[in-house]
């Protein structure tokens, strides 16, 4: 954890972990040193990282938790307002609830890393992801899971399984490439910033979970 709170981080400290996601997003974390990092941040000082956040392992500790954390409150609220009612009846509104709390995680959409930085962290470290969680943080992706248990067509659990297992990798992959064609400047996206694009994304993972 950083020495100062997340209720009180300076600017710099903002700054350095932006640039810092956004590096390990491009690199990978093998591929970034922490003097990267205070460059990137204008930081004149080498040693910013250590200074506010003890170590590097510990700055992408912190990373993972804060974007995991905005996700997790987002799906859990959205799950909680479905719930109220009646159970959900449709795996595609699981599907959504998937989908849209991971994307916009900033307040500004073109400097959304976070997905891309998961996805080149767990690639190679997962078990740093995993450690950094450490079973938190994930409560409204195994609540949507159990959901699409009670919603899919009668399927042995090996089958289901197996299923979830291509659902957190094309989650991950096409929002992670999302964010790299938003983040590229050089050329229009017009698929990538057409509002329909996530709307048939969901689409297709709803039919891979229903189909017989």
């Amino acid at each position: 954890m950083s020495k100062l709170s997340s209720k009180s981080q300076s600017p710099s400290v903002e700054r350095l972990k932006a640039e810092a996601q956004r590096l390990f997003a491009n690199r990978g974390i093998d591929g970034v040193t922490v003097r990267d990092i205070a460059k990137a941040a204008g930081q004149k000082n080498p040693a910013a990282v250590g200074y506010h956040f003890g170590s590097k392992k510990a700055l992408i500790r912190e990373l993972i938790v804060d974007g995991a954390k905005i996700i997790d409150d987002r799906r859990n609220a959205q799950l909680d307002a479905l719930e109220e009612g009646d159970d959900p009846t449709s795996i595609s509104q699981i599907v959504d609830i998937l989908i849209y709390p991971s994307v916009n995680l900033s307040a500004d959409r073109e400097t959304d890393t976070y997905n891309r930085f998961l996805r080149m962290l767990t690639l190679s470290h997962r078990d740093l992801f995993d450690d950094a969680l450490g079973g938190q943080w994930n409560s409204g992706y195994q609540r949507c899971l159990k959901h699409l248990r009670a919603l899919m067509p009668a399927k042995s659990r090996t089958i289901q399984n197996q299923r979830f297992i291509f659902l957190e990798s094309y989650l991950g992959g096409v929002l992670s490439a999302r964010e790299t064609r938003l983040d590229d400047t050089s050329r229009a996206h017009p698929t990538w910033n057409d509002k329909s694009t996530l709307a048939h994304f969901a689409a297709t993972i709803t039919r891979m979970l229903e189909m017989e």
